[in-house]
């Protein structure tokens, strides 16, 4: 019987210590798979294919002194410095291309190196209609961790009432034994504060905690808004940027062909897709379905093979990428001048069935390029004025490594992409 008077008074105070610790528990799970596209995605994948730098399966296994990895994420410069063998041969595989410097603990690196470990989550399984027409899986939907949270909350609170109940059961019953007044049952709002009135100063230092807890989910959960990183929004038409980027060795500019001379990239004509399916009229995803829309759209008649049959009009493609109206941007300034791969802003789009948007597309996250990326002056008319008006004096004070990057050149400047 007093353990159970123990319990119900340490009610109210295990009530608290949930609510208290909810949000902080929430904060405390260090999300790998995010932290990596924030930092290392626009440079590496997670498989051992390249992009700009080396894949990343097996990095772990690739280091024989994990502290050394350690320092590389976080300062590779100062690993290069020290002589390493391994960290030297790396950079001059990579065209002797430092990597930037990365704002880490050693936590978080760890939270990125077990989402490399465990590898990309294996796609949905397709399954094939009666015609043969290959059909995606829908993948269960995954549970918020707030929701798993408020649930074990409630749960929780639903024990605990069901305990008091029962030792207020139990001291009726003892009370009526032994012939004694029986103090009734206070709810539990009652019971809580009293517990509130005889502990303020702890409970003032709860709610503190409590508010700053709260306050910081709520900060991180702002700092989402207007960022639509992996949005794959449905097209009209299922074109697969895997099998004719990645499997047929497309080139972006042939159907982007305005990246390189314009702001826009360019929404290609379906008249460009006619250069090949005039010919090819059955792809190996979806068969004749997604190719009849082609078809249909530019009055081609593929048994007479001529522009006989009435078009249905141009494709209404949704667009996946979208700046903010108030900032600005030049597909040719990155691809023509500054010899940017499309895989930097694009991501691996050569292994994307369905486009998403690969990059959070902020403003930080522009910056943080800016700051890292060096010119790439060498055999590049664009920079010959700039090289040959510049003070020696200047040239040594502006340059990293002997190169420069695009923030010396006014890269960072505000009305450069504001005005």
């Amino acid at each position: 019987m007093r353990i159970i008077k123990r319990v119900g008074y340490g009610m109210p105070f295990a009530i608290s210590l949930i609510m208290l610790f909810m949000p902080l528990i929430a904060g405390a799970q260090i999300d790998g798979e995010k932290l990596f596209k924030v930092n290392c995605s626009a440079c590496h994948l997670i498989t051992e294919k390249k992009l700009i730098g080396p894949g990343m399966a097996g990095v772990e296994d690739r280091w024989e002194d994990k502290e050394l990895l350690y320092k590389w994420i976080k300062n590779s410069s100062e690993v290069l410095a020290s002589g390493d063998a391994y960290a030297n041969a790396l950079f001059e595989e990579y065209n002797k291309s430092i990597m930037p410097a990365q704002n880490v603990n050693t936590e978080e690196i760890d939270a990125i190196l077990a989402y490399i470990k465990a590898g990309p989550i294996a796609a949905a399984p397709a399954t094939a209609d009666a015609g043969g027409t290959a059909v995606p899986v829908e993948q269960a939907p995954t549970i918020p961790y707030w929701v798993v949270l408020l649930g074990v909350l409630i749960l929780l609170i639903i024990l605990i009432s069901m305990l008091r109940n029962l030792k207020y059961a139990l001291l009726k019953i003892k009370s009526e034994k032994e012939g004694t007044v029986y103090s009734e049952q206070p709810s539990m709002l009652g019971a809580s504060l009293g517990w509130i009135s005889r502990n303020k100063t702890f409970f003032a230092i709860l709610l503190i905690v409590f508010t700053v807890g709260i306050s910081h989910a709520a900060w991180n959960w702002l700092l989402n808004v207007g960022i639509y990183q992996s949005y794959a929004p449905e097209q009209p038409i299922r074109f697969s940027h895997k099998v004719h980027a990645g499997t047929q060795k497309i080139d972006c500019n042939y159907c982007h062909s305005a990246a390189r001379n314009s702001k826009s990239a360019g929404i290609p004509s379906t008249n460009v897709c006619m250069n090949c399916h005039t010919y090819i009229q059955e792809g190996p995803k979806y068969g004749t379905e997604e190719i009849s829309k082609i078809y249909a759209a530019n009055g081609y008649d593929p048994t007479a093979q001529s522009y006989s049959a009435e078009s249905s009009g141009p494709v209404k493609w949704v667009k996946v990428h979208n700046l903010p109206d108030h900032a600005y941007f030049n597909h040719s300034q990155h691809v023509t001048v500054g010899k940017v791969a499309c895989q930097t802003c694009h991501g691996p789009v050569e292994e994307m069935d369905v486009v998403e948007q690969f990059a959070p597309l902020t403003m930080g996250w522009c910056i943080n390029c800016h700051r890292d990326t060096k010119v790439n002056t060498e055999g590049n008319e664009y920079y010959d004025e700039i090289h040959s008006r510049m003070p020696e004096s200047m040239k040594n004070e502006v340059m990293k490594d002997g190169k420069i990057v695009v923030s010396e050149l006014g890269g960072i400047e505000c009305a450069k992409c504001h005005y």
